[in-house]
């Protein structure tokens, strides 16, 4: 019974708590995140574990303003809002005050210092920032697409990637893979070995989508011998002689040839150098056609 009075007491506390936590009504024209970011740092310096925040994003029109005082003149609250639409932040403003409620503009002080500063004027144009949003997962897609296809792993992605290149091992088709996914471009790349048959996409990719990578026979020599170094490994293994190397160049300049893709030399290239001229190279294959 003791035990069941306990439970009930912690459930009451529970309750009076929540009815006491003060709430902040995160208002914006686009998502919110900034307004919430902020409100959450401030809270942090006023026991913030028992604030609660409600967000009202996307807000496009005075219905939208209205619906939020509506709830805010319930109980104290504040609210702190991202709205970048002049007509929509008056409105907000005015309607505010007339209900006693407390509203703290987040952006306009900050944009006012940047119009007096370096004299400019700002757009007023909401959900910017989502379009940069949109720009940086477009970026984390590709780094994610180039290394799902990695290597030839998956010859799926062959023919959904932007650009594919192909070549021998160590003409750093992995490194430029990653570079230009950097850049948003959704990359697979192929290994070329002549002990092992290619994938049929290979051949269906189109000209102006692929790029093969060549290499001196004396620069990738030096880079496997490395390579073997590396892995414990002896530096006379038939992976890098001379005539495995040649046999490979040829083997790899054929499959190029019969795909139609152009060639480029990675021999002393920088990763940013090569990748670069790849994106040129496309960019003018693309414009021929």
């Amino acid at each position: 019974m003791y035990e069941n009075i306990t439970k009930c007491t912690i459930r009451l506390d529970v309750i009076l708590i929540i009815e006491k936590r003060e709430t902040v009504y995160v208002v914006s024209d686009s998502v919110g995140e900034t307004a919430a970011l902020v409100v959450k740092a401030v809270a942090t310096q006023f026991n913030g574990d028992i604030l609660t925040i409600e967000h009202q994003s996307y807000v496009e029109d005075f219905n939208d303003i209205e619906e939020v005082l509506q709830l805010a003149a319930k109980h104290p609250t504040i609210i702190a809002y991202t709205i970048v639409v002049p007509l929509l932040k008056e409105y907000l403003d005015r309607r505010a005050k007339e209900e006693g409620i407390v509203a703290v503009d987040l952006l306009n002080p900050l944009m006012d210092a940047f119009m007096k500063t370096f004299n400019k004027e700002p757009n007023h144009q909401p959900k910017l920032m989502r379009q940069l949003d949109k720009e940086y997962f477009r970026k984390i897609e590709a780094v994610e697409f180039a290394v799902k296809y990695d290597d030839g792993r998956d010859p799926n992605g062959i023919l959904r990637a932007d650009i594919v290149l192909v070549g021998i091992s160590r003409t750093s088709k992995t490194p430029l893979s990653m570079y230009l996914a950097h850049k948003g471009f959704k990359v697979a790349n192929v290994p070329l070995v002549p002990e092992v048959p290619l994938p049929e996409e290979v051949y269906k990719i189109p000209r102006n989508n692929c790029v093969g990578l060549i290499i001196s026979p004396e620069k990738l020599n030096k880079i496997r011998q490395e390579r073997l170094k590396s892995l414990g490994l002896t530096s006379d293994a038939n992976y890098a002689s001379f005539e495995r190397i040649l046999n490979e160049l040829s083997y790899a300049e054929k499959i190029m040839k019969r795909i139609g893709c152009p060639i480029i030399n990675v021999s002393d290239k920088a990763i940013e150098e090569t990748a670069d001229q790849i994106l040129e190279v496309l960019k003018k294959e693309r414009s021929s056609l």
